[in-house]
């Protein structure tokens, strides 16, 4: 079991998101904690993404002290611009 540590731009994405959104994500959450393996965001990358239908999760994972930071949500088009694309 991971502990969640949010970015400081978290709570502001995620309280854009429609209140059903808002449920799927967290449930998506509550998996990633309890060990989920994650997809890199890149070959090399320390981001994993998890989507969520249209929706994106990215995070970090810190093995050794078992805490996974969560840096960003919102949809594809968000993402991309997160992402600089």
């Amino acid at each position: 079991m991971y502990s969640p540590v949010f970015d400081e731009n978290w709570n502001r994405q995620f309280n854009r998101l429609a209140p059903p959104v808002k449920e799927r994500v967290v449930k998506k959450i509550k998996k990633i904690l309890e060990g989920l393996p994650g997809r890199h965001l890149r070959l090399g990358s320390n981001f994993f993404v998890e989507e969520v239908g249209q929706y994106r999760i990215c995070y970090t994972s810190d093995e050794k002290r078992k805490v996974r930071v969560f840096y960003f949500v919102g949809d594809h088009k968000e993402y991309e611009n997160w992402l600089g694309l």
